[in-house]
């Protein structure tokens, strides 16, 4: 099959969260497994675009309204990322550094998806199949169904997954020009709460969907941020395929960005040395345990409660155990953990902001994953933890459900059923009392270190689900 990918990310060219970590494994896992996966994003001006070489495939024009952007479409020449990787470089949208955060962000992505269906309009053969990630690519279904000019691509199936259906892109109908013609008696397949909705509209023009997870298949009947009654109505198209890791960029035993290499046979020695590393860096002691938070401080995933939460856990353990957080969001959430250093100079540490190699270094590091999440489709973090011998803390929600057992259980984890500072803090009593036990704590270090949440299972999957 030829499956073309589009997505506002994908590792390393360009990445925010999760997103970008499936984008840039699960084609490369396809090709794998004998088909044809290549991914069509948008050109950001960062360093990939910078460092690597390129070759045009095609030169256009993209039409919003009044205004006319020039358009580029770059492929990668090096085959770096093990699949085709296509860039699209809109003059006036999207030459800026980041991905999101724009207040034309919505003129951005149409832009970029209407660019991307004029190349493929223009093709001499049709695709197999076009996988859509999110709703900066969820107009993409309607328009291949609907607009006039793109009537050659009208037979071609179309999956979207959700990666987080809180996040939907919505935008008022004084825009709905700048959409390329289509019959207006289909308006309706646009819109949702009085607004055009991509994630709705693809929802509904979509030949399959599919989330991040079964557990978020079922949550989202009961939380999808107004959308539940149209996801119920669909479920019969909808599939929760749970996604991996890619072990080839998450492997202890070669990652460069460890301070030491390690696997299951030597977790313990090579766990050692990088928890000694890392707390040399951020000034804490090695001898306790160790616990982290890494991720996007917003409140889905249940960043605002993290301050009372270290405070009480740090206050409560009498200075036995390790906090170190890295990330960055609300700035007020922010501004609270850094302020917890000017009181727990030994114990606690942040770094904000983004640092790929410095994540690494910690899921290596740690002896404990905090994910206190409200909402986690899926949750990669976790996945991560486990490859490198760092036992989750984690609320049983989403994909947190589906990866982690609880010790209680007969699992490797710590879970608690609701993101609350109470909830938080009896899990870190139990990560502290589990780390009391020596023989306990190695014997799952090892048995987490053998789990396999690769891609491998999850490709073979979207592959059934093509072909149904």
């Amino acid at each position: 099959m030829e499956i073309i990918h589009l997505s506002a990310e994908c590792y390393p060219v360009a990445k925010v969260g999760g997103l970008g970590d499936v984008v840039g494994a699960l084609p490369k896992y396809q090709n794998k497994l004998g088909h044809f996966s290549k991914v069509v994003m948008p050109a950001y001006e960062n360093r990939f675009i910078q460092e690597n070489e390129f070759e045009i495939v095609y030169n256009g024009w993209v039409k919003l309204g009044f205004k006319t952007y020039p358009v580029r479409i770059l492929r990668e020449k090096n085959n770096k990322l093990g699949f085709d990787l296509f860039l699209v470089q809109i003059t006036g949208l999207m030459d800026r550094p980041n991905v999101y955060g724009y207040e034309d962000d919505t003129e951005r992505f149409l832009a970029y998806q209407i660019a991307v269906l004029d190349w493929i309009e223009q093709w001499e053969h049709m695709p197999d199949l076009v996988h859509c990630h999110d709703h900066h690519t969820g107009l993409v279904p309607f328009m291949m169904l609907n607009c006039v000019r793109f009537r050659k691509l009208r037979l071609i199936p179309t999956v979207i997954t959700l990666h987080n259906a809180q996040y939907q892109g919505q935008f008022g109908w004084d825009k709905l020009h700048y959409l390329p013609e289509f019959d207006l008696w289909n308006a309706g397949m646009l819109g949702w709460k009085e607004a055009i909705n991509p994630l709705a509209a693809a929802i509904k023009s979509a030949w399959r969907i599919t989330t991040v997870s079964p557990s978020y298949l079922d949550e989202i009947r009961y939380n999808a941020n107004g959308l539940e009654e149209l996801l119920s109505q669909e479920r019969g198209k909808s599939f929760g395929i749970l996604n991996g890791i890619d072990n080839e960029v998450w492997n202890p035993q070669k990652d460069p960005m460890l301070h030491k290499n390690f696997n299951n046979r030597t977790v313990e020695s090579g766990k050692k040395a990088n928890k000694e590393a890392l707390c040399s860096v951020f000034n804490l002691d090695p001898s306790k345990p160790l616990f982290t938070f890494i991720g996007r401080l917003v409140g889905e995933k249940g960043a605002d409660l993290l301050p009372d939460i270290f405070y009480n856990s740090l206050q409560y353990s009498q200075g036995q155990i390790n906090i170190l957080v890295l990330g960055s969001g609300d700035p007020q959430v922010e501004g609270r953990l850094e302020q917890l250093k000017e009181i727990f100079t030994k114990n606690y540490n942040t770094y904000i902001g983004y640092n790929e190699a410095l994540s690494h270094q910690i899921y290596a590091g740690a002896d404990f994953l905090l994910m206190p999440s409200r909402v986690e489709p899926c949750g990669l973090n976790q996945m991560y933890a486990l490859r490198y011998g760092t036992i989750p803390v984690v609320r049983r929600i989403g994909g947190l459900k589906d990866t982690v057992t609880d010790i209680g259980d007969g699992g490797f984890g710590i879970c608690h059923d609701q993101t609350s500072v109470w909830d938080v803090g009896q899990a870190i009593g139990r990560a502290y009392d589990l780390y009391q036990d020596n023989k306990r704590m190695k014997e799952i270090r090892k048995e987490i270190m053998q789990l396999d949440h690769s891609w491998d299972r999850a490709a073979q999957e979207y592959i059934d689900l093509y072909q149904i």
